[in-house]
């Protein structure tokens, strides 16, 4: 290995490091005795004028090379110029103007540079003069530098213009950003600084304005603890009966202020426990514990005080043996915050036992307001339902909870044979109608 190394180093040696060694000695040692001769070279002014001419021609070539890049004609475009619409605001609306245009800059590059960073890039469609009626008006583009052309797209737009009309509507509000505010507040009252506004437009647009409304937003770091606070600002928004925003009318103001009250409701209520899915065969809940009984409630005034209870669903599918599981507590609709998000459910099973509970009436829902709904017998108004849980459980039930219905949701005159639903609040116990269906008489009022 050693005499490979070697023999490497000696082949690098001889071919590269001595010829460089030797040439750059070489160099070294023409120049020192060449010192005064280059002194003597450069007193000489014949000397000095080759020396220029030289670096003239080598300059002249570098700067022709890159020439053509310098005056060549070159385009660029300038998307979505705003267009300055000038026209009498109080007499007349316009409409067909377009917001913005492309402009198209074309010339050398040097200009077009220049033009970039100098120009305004103004685009005004000057409707001073033109009145009511339709026309083929010519954008115009301020140029800041001659030596520039230039195109717009559009060139030319076809307006329409019409008399500006006004009428009165009343003003609502529209609440915005709710769920930034507080999770523990709710707003009680907003009162506007008007009842009116003025809408400005064409006859025709003024024709689609259903509603106008100021929007609310309740996005403010101010709107921290209950009070009253005033919003300045509110925007204006016109709307037709779609919901859809009218955007070529003018709202006189454009804004208002807003009153806006805010209250903290609360309320404590029970929480419910609810099954999904069917524990295994032949076994029965006999007993569901939770961690948490109570859950205090934030929200809208009348969400909270009617709420009667919160509910969290524990899965008890082919359940067999007992179990406890940490199960989500459902937020209810107008409910803004809860003091307690989960609980801690301990479910407790038994040998399932079942018993017969006659004499459940059938009660109607979703019957249409013109129909009549009648039992076709006896049998068909009170049936037997079959409970189904842990003897303990099923011995102490109670029949007023019990509840059986029929849906008559699409249901018109006629007899028909409809499907029996049996509901209870009580999760621990399944229970089935001894029947499946029963006949009833739907009859015109």
């Amino acid at each position: 290995m050693k005499k490979i190394f070697k023999g490497i180093a000696k082949f690098f040696d001889k071919i590269l490091i001595t010829p460089i060694s030797r040439l750059i000695f070489n160099i070294n040692r023409w120049l020192k005795s060449k010192t005064g001769f280059l002194e003597k070279a450069l007193n000489k002014p014949v000397f000095l004028i080759f020396i220029s001419l030289i670096l003239s021609v080598g300059i002249f070539f570098l700067v022709n090379s890159k020439v053509v890049s310098l005056v060549e004609t070159q385009a660029e475009v300038l998307s979505d110029q705003k267009v300055n619409l000038i026209y009498n605001e109080e007499a007349y609306v316009v409409e067909g103007a377009p917001e913005n245009v492309d402009i198209t800059l074309i010339g050398r590059q040097s200009d077009l540079y220049l033009a970039k960073q100098l120009g305004d890039h103004e685009v005004t469609l000057d409707l001073t003069g033109y009145g009511v009626g339709e026309h083929k008006v010519k954008l115009s583009y301020t140029q800041t530098i001659d030596s520039i052309n230039y195109k717009l797209d559009p060139s030319y737009v076809m307006v329409i213009i019409k008399e500006k009309q006004s009428t009165i509507k009343s003003l609502s509000y529209e609440i915005l950003n709710q769920d930034k505010l507080n999770e523990k507040l709710s707003v009680s009252n907003i009162k506007m600084d008007r009842s009116e506004v003025v809408v400005k437009g064409s006859k025709e647009q003024l024709e689609k304005v259903a509603t106008v409304k100021a929007l609310v937003d309740l996005d403010n770091d101010s709107l921290k603890d209950a009070g009253t606070y005033t919003l300045d600002n509110c925007s204006l928004v016109a709307y037709d009966e779609n919901g859809v925003v009218i955007k070529n009318v003018e709202i006189v103001p454009g804004e208002t202020e807003a009153e806006v009250t805010l209250e903290s409701y609360s309320a404590s209520v029970p929480l419910k426990i609810n099954t999904e899915g069917k524990a295994a065969t032949g076994v029965a809940i006999s007993s569901i514990e939770s961690n948490v009984s109570n859950v205090t409630v934030y929200g809208d005034k009348d969400v909270v005080e009617n709420l009667e209870n919160v509910t969290a669903t524990v899965n008890i599918n082919k359940l067999k043996a007992d179990k406890t599981v940490r199960v989500t507590i459902n937020k209810p609709n107008g409910v803004r915050y809860l003091s307690e998000s989960n609980a801690t459910v301990t479910i407790k099973v038994g040998t399932e036992a079942s018993k017969e509970i006659n004499g459940i009436a059938i009660e109607t829902k979703n019957l249409k307001s013109n129909l009549v709904a009648n039992a076709m017998s006896e049998s068909d108004s009170n049936i037997t339902v079959i409970a189904k849980g842990v003897q303990s459980v099923i011995d102490n039930i109670d029949t007023t909870s019990i509840k059986a219905f029929v849906d008559l949701t699409g249901y018109d005159a006629g007899t028909f044979n409809v499907p029996v639903v049996v509901t209870s609040d009580d999760p621990k116990v399944q229970f089935v109608p001894k029947v499946k269906t029963v006949k009833i008489i739907l009859s015109a009022k």
